[in-house]
């Protein structure tokens, strides 16, 4: 029963920091969009790097309390990714163009919302999977 509550704990962490970092994420796109006027994937993809890097430092210490190797465990964020970044800014093109039409938004929501649970589980499985909580409190 520990490990479920603990496990409960970590994953209401995870969703505070997405919060927070889906929060940054939309005030720097929307910045970017309506004030610099940037291209569509310009802002998006600046503004999921200012996300993610937020992210990843919160919950590296707070939520998977990780003594992991840091540049190691970023260069596997990096990995995610590299494969999540293309096809994300591929579908935003084509859901946004002319074709399409879908708002800009709705477009952003629902990518966020499928970054947030592969995040999750590519954190909590393949990131810290070894090294959830060996940081020294």
């Amino acid at each position: 029963m520990a490990n479920k509550k603990k496990e409960l704990l970590r994953s209401m962490k995870f969703v505070l920091f997405s919060i927070s970092a889906g929060l940054i994420q939309v005030v720097s796109f929307t910045l970017m969009e309506e004030l610099l006027h940037l291209p569509h994937w310009v802002s998006y993809l600046a503004a999921l790097i200012l996300s993610v890097l937020w992210n990843f430092t919160l919950n590296r210490k707070y939520t998977f309390h990780s003594a992991s190797n840091v540049p190691v465990a970023m260069v596997k964020v990096a990995g995610f990714y590299l494969v999540f970044t293309p096809l994300s800014t591929w579908w935003t093109a084509v859901l946004t163009g002319a074709e399409v039409g879908w708002n800009e938004y709705l477009v952003l929501v629902l990518t966020m919302l499928i970054n947030f649970v592969t995040e999750y589980l590519f954190d909590r499985f393949v990131v810290f999977g070894k090294s959830i909580d060996t940081a020294k409190k």
